[in-house]
């Protein structure tokens, strides 16, 4: 049977609520906010009736410390106020509907009776994502390997509180999907998600991005404009790239953190804003400290929660099964299947990918346009992978000792040369005979006599 909580300090309102309700649900009663925060860690409710007016502590911080600690559950206010501003404020604050008292008792028990479905439903939701969380997806991102499902599993966690978390990271590790998916099933879910890249703005224009400016500000500023702070009032911010972030900014976007205020460009008085800040970057803050170049208070504020996202190569478990998603995803687009050939596959997990998985879809997305066939071949991926797998299997400047150096037997360690410098020219020349030999210095058919010899054969063949 689902649980409900009143929450008021006058014992005839708990009585009359309890008596309306207690045939619908199990229910508990609190008279402070003290008392209900006591309740609600021993059985969290599925929904919570709380008074707005009350003593010591109101109504509207415990609302606020409720959706602070991850409590999602409905709330909905029975208060004796019955003006648009304090029903504004409640809604602000994360509750989920507004009744002023002397009610009628059958339309109390249907608003009820609704948030009650809508909380199974919440719970319902909620199990299925930790489920799918432990099979190695979380929202658009996908990894069953050790590294990833321990990032899922912790921002599961964050994204019920209301904390400020910094996401570490290479470029195009997913840093901002991973935000995106923290605000998507946070209590901010129904409000504004407002992402500013950092390092794509020129500094003299990001403290009017962040804050917004009043007509008159600066030469150009012909109207006033709200910033993205403002904009993202009730929901989150997300600073991509803060690390590149000017000094100067950083000093107001702290001020922003700790005031929960801002002030217009050009402007005068302050202005409230109630925003989640989720931050990201790939620099390492501590050495931009050491440089002088990024605020350690700010750093402190920032990193309530810390995320860090494992690098492509770190995780190579994850890409057959990230390349069999974005196959699909981009066989859609182009309206046919693809798959990669396992010689291609080889290439793929030889290869570093330094700009991760952003580098990975893109190569993927240039493989079926090019690749005629259903299939795709190493011929159809760009020259930086497949050449750099062949360099690993050879050696090379940066790799370990070429194998063919520690035979013994000098006619096998030429053959074994001969195999890996010919495939490789091959490779480059996306199978190319003609040009092949043209590099390499032989007639078109002297080449083609050596492959034979060699057994080398075009993949697919």
């Amino acid at each position: 049977m689902q649980r409900i909580l009143i929450v008021d300090d006058e014992a005839s309102a708990r009585y009359g609520l309890r008596r309306a309700l207690e045939g619908a649900a199990q229910v508990a009663e609190a008279g402070s906010a003290a008392s209900a925060r006591e309740a609600i860690a021993k059985s969290e409710p599925d929904l919570v009736l709380l008074d707005l007016v009350m003593p010591e502590e109101d109504g509207l911080s415990l609302l606020r410390w409720l959706r602070e600690n991850g409590h999602e559950m409905p709330v909905l206010i029975v208060s004796a106020l019955d003006t648009a501003k304090s029903a504004m404020e409640a809604v602000r604050a994360g509750a989920a509907d507004y009744i002023t008292k002397g009610f009628d008792i059958e339309e109390l028990r249907a608003r009820a009776a609704n948030l009650l479905k809508l909380s199974a439903l919440d719970r319902e939701n909620r199990k299925l994502r930790r489920e799918l969380v432990a099979e190695g997806q979380f929202g658009r991102m996908i990894g069953k390997s050790a590294a990833m499902r321990r990032v899922f599993e912790m921002a599961e966690r964050v994204a019920q509180s209301d904390a400020t978390v910094l996401i570490l990271g290479e470029s195009g590790t997913g840093k901002d999907l991973l935000a995106q998916e923290i605000h998507a099933r946070s209590a901010r879910a129904a409000r504004p998600f407002v992402a500013v890249n950092c390092a794509a703005l020129p500094e003299n224009l990001i403290e009017s991005e962040l804050f917004g400016h009043e007509r008159g500000a600066f030469t150009g500023a012909m109207q006033q404009r709200k910033g993205k702070f403002e904009l993202a009032h009730g929901g989150t911010i997300f600073l991509d790239e803060i690390g590149d972030m000017n000094p100067v900014t950083q000093a107001k976007v702290l001020r922003a953190i700790e005031n929960r205020t801002i002030e217009r460009l050009g402007g005068s008085h302050a202005i409230e804003v109630d925003v989640r800040i989720i931050s990201a970057t790939h620099r390492d803050l501590r050495e931009e400290i050491e440089a002088g170049r990024f605020r350690e208070d700010l750093l402190y504020r920032l990193r309530v929660v810390t995320l860090e996202m494992p690098a492509l190569r770190e995780r190579k478990e994850d890409l057959p099964l990230l390349a069999q998603a974005f196959l699909q995803q981009l066989g859609e687009r182009q309206g046919r299947r693809a798959r990669i050939a396992p010689e291609a596959m080889q290439d793929l997990l030889r290869h570093d990918w330094p700009g991760n998985v952003r580098e990975l879809r893109n190569v993927l997305e240039r493989a079926v346009v090019m690749s005629a066939r259903e299939e795709i071949t190493t011929r159809e991926l760009p020259a930086e992978v497949f050449e750099g797998g062949a360099a690993r299997k050879t050696g090379g400047a940066n790799g370990a000792e070429p194998e063919f150096l520690n035979e013994p037997d000098f006619r096998e360690a030429k053959r074994q040369f001969e195999i890996e410098f010919f495939k490789r020219k091959l490779e480059r020349h996306r199978w190319n005979v003609s040009k092949t030999a043209a590099e390499a210095g032989l007639h078109r058919q002297s080449l083609q006599d050596k492959l034979r010899e060699l057994g080398i054969q075009r993949p697919g063949k």
